[in-house]
């Protein structure tokens, strides 16, 4: 997801901008002063969201709005203003949302789930990972492609965990379960960790892992997953799931329980 804010007060702008990613920590966030900078970013960078405040120097957030209206007329418009009175005007640009300042996270977070243009998440995360049918994963749309096939299973499973540390004893069980545990096996998987990382760092998504000793996991709210959108309830990935899960994995058979758990207690 790319997101725009602008304000030409800098501790107004430091607060939105913190305020957004704490909303949506995988996003990338473009922060301007001046209308004119954010303009000409704009028209060669497509994105999202734009949290506009109203009331700057030189051109408003009213007429900016316009002008990227008329360069993405899909463009998700936040009104962001200390005065209530420009809510008139604002409402007749048709916008997705208006927030009062002083700006809060509550208020981001509000506006971010109720847009008026539904986002792809798939061409627009910076890491979408696609569990529902076959494993994938997506940087803004393209398709990842690991060194070996093994790392893309490996990064599964730490999908799967969800946030858990795994240690290379519970990898190699895993992603070899017929092979008997040894120093080689355990070469080879730290091969395919360090592919893991040099493929992720390649798409500016390196920070979703989370290395230690002997072990490793990703930090689950850094990626955006069809599959931990179903566990809050997200409508959209509620109606995606049709009854598999990572099916080319045989160990992601043992998962599928909570999907129809919830999908039962939602009856």
């Amino acid at each position: 997801m790319k997101i725009l804010a602008i304000d030409d007060n800098e501790s107004a702008l430091k607060l939105l901008a913190s305020s957004i990613a704490e909303v949506q920590p995988s996003a990338q966030i473009f922060g301007f002063n001046k209308p004119s900078d954010l303009l000409v970013f704009a028209k060669s960078n497509p994105c999202d969201i734009a949290f506009l405040d109203i009331k700057m120097w030189g051109m408003n957030g009213l007429v900016l709005a316009k002008e990227l209206k008329d360069l993405n007329p899909k463009i998700n418009i936040i009104f962001v203003t200390a005065y209530s009175k420009y809510s008139t005007e604002a409402f007749g640009l048709y916008p997705s949302g208006y927030i009062l300042k002083p700006v809060t996270k509550e208020a981001v977070e509000k506006e971010i789930d109720n847009l008026r243009y539904p986002i792809d998440q798939k061409s627009s995360a910076l890491l979408y990972v696609q569990t529902f049918g076959n494993f994938d994963v997506f940087s803004y749309g393209t398709a990842l492609k690991f060194g070996y096939s093994k790392t893309k299973e490996l990064l599964a499973y730490l999908v799967n965990r969800n946030g858990a540390s795994v240690n290379m004893n519970e990898l190699c069980a895993v992603l070899w379960e017929d092979k008997i545990d040894t120093d080689s096996l355990k070469a080879y998987l730290r091969k395919l960790i360090s592919d893991l990382i040099k493929t992720l760092k390649k798409a500016g998504a390196d920070s979703i892992v989370l290395k230690r000793y002997n072990s490793i996991a990703i930090i689950p709210e850094k990626i955006t997953c069809d599959s931990y959108g179903f566990m809050k309830g997200d409508p959209v990935c509620v109606n995606n799931y049709a009854g598999e899960y990572m099916a080319q994995y045989s160990w992601a058979e043992n998962s599928k329980w909570k999907f129809s758990n919830v999908l039962n207690g939602a009856k």
